[in-house]
């Protein structure tokens, strides 16, 4: 109760910081977010309901292969959160890490001797939450649990919208976060330097430094260079417990990443269906967070440890030069072409016409060069005119404006 409670004095302290954000109502019937779900993991259950699909159970890691398999996550995907939260934080601790694995949509949470957990982008709805009990049956059930989740996952954190987010914390050697030390949301925009507190990271970065593999010692001060550039994390915990022993630099990157683009799409998408006159500014921010506008920049060169890298750039698509939106940079930015790759998800896609008229119409305006302004003046002519190209070659629901010019 305590740790709930700081919880919420945090998140308050946060929203007197933040202009106050219009708060929906998730009974509103224009937003149907207690309806029936259609993301991937409620896809999944009608499988196993259809009898289309089976999950195996293994002793060792019970539904987890099956589940990342059906759901077409990567087991290189895995990343390692050492801190006491979610629904399990008791069974959490650095010698006991919650494994995290993800795709563009979906991302599975494993906590040995504990409950599988789901979050999953809803086109219509944002973040959808599932468990799945880590014990043998006939019928096995992905069960919602949208009101225990919602408690920290529909706050000024949020956006104010059922969503997602990545901390960083000063963590103490149990595992709790110290909160009167503060804390950041992390994002594509935040410096490395404030990344990861709470967090294992395996992968190398030069000079630069991170507060990932380290515990907060007096005046809960982090020594970043203890965990700078590691690429083994047995002397933390037994890694052979886990399906890989990695935590990859950059799969927390991409992360960091896709987490704030779909809280930007939900509340863009819940601002249209409401009719709020908000929806402008909110056009500007998500055009602004698509093309890694206020991208905090690398001092030096970047790499993971796990194969994620190769399979995340594997799966394009790609125009006829072989370029794509997925092929990484790691040496000064996430990305070779500043845009991001979320812009083919289903949550893109299925924004009201009220937001996505606008959004396209902004961003080919930035793109073609018609909008020059300083706003914009990090995204070099060059940059515009690939990613433009490569839209243009990969994404037949452009409107047709962005290939006839005008």
């Amino acid at each position: 109760m305590m740790r709930t409670l700081a919880f919420f004095l945090l998140a308050a302290a946060l929203a007197a910081q933040t202009p106050p954000l219009f708060i929906p109502r998730l009974d509103d019937p224009r937003l149907h977010y207690y309806d029936a779900a259609h993301d991937a993991v409620s896809e999944l259950q009608k499988r196993l309901d259809s009898g289309a699909t089976q999950l195996e159970y293994s002793e060792k890691w019970g539904y987890l292969e099956s589940v990342l398999k059906e759901l077409k996550i990567p087991v290189s995907s895995q990343t390692l959160v050492f801190t006491k939260t979610s629904l399990q934080v008791n069974k959490i601790s650095p010698d006991h890490p919650r494994a995290i694995y993800f795709n563009d949509e979906v991302y599975v949470g494993m906590v040995r001797g504990g409950l599988l957990e789901f979050v999953a982008a809803d086109p219509q709805k944002g973040a959808v939450f599932y468990v799945l009990e880590q014990k043998k049956a006939s019928a096995p059930k992905l069960i919602r649990k949208d009101q225990e989740c919602l408690s920290c996952h529909f706050t000024v954190n949020t956006m104010r919208i059922p969503g997602f987010l990545t901390r960083s914390v000063f963590p103490a050697s149990s595992g709790e976060p110290i909160l009167e030390a503060g804390s950041w949301l992390t994002d594509h925009r935040s410096p490395l330097a404030q990344r990861w507190g709470g967090w294992y990271v395996t992968g190398t970065h030069g000079s630069t430094r991170h507060l990932g593999n380290s515990i907060a010692g007096g005046n809960h001060k982090i020594d970043s260079e203890r965990g700078a550039n590691l690429t083994d994390l047995k002397k933390f915990f037994n890694t052979a417990l886990y399906p890989v022993p990695s935590s990859d630099l950059v799969a927390l990157m991409v992360l960091n990443h896709q987490v704030q683009f779909h809280n930007l799409v939900t509340r863009l998408a819940y601002e249209a269906a409401l009719g709020r006159a908000e929806i402008n500014a909110t056009v500007e921010s998500m055009l602004r967070y698509l093309l890694f506008i206020d991208e905090a920049r690398l001092s030096e060169p970047t790499a993971g440890t796990s194969p994620f890298r190769a399979e995340f750039e594997k799966l394009g698509p790609a125009d006829p030069q072989g370029r794509s939106l997925r092929q990484f940079d790691l040496s000064r930015r996430l990305f070779k072409y500043p845009c991001s790759f979320l812009i083919y998800s289903d949550s893109f896609e299925a924004l009201p016409k009220e937001a996505k008229d606008p959004l396209y119409r902004r961003l080919w305006e930035v793109l073609s060069g018609r909008d020059q302004t300083p706003a914009y003046n990090t995204l070099s002519m060059a940059d515009r005119k690939a990613i433009l190209e490569i839209l243009i070659a990969t994404k037949p629901s452009l409107p047709p404006y962005f290939r006839s010019g005008n």
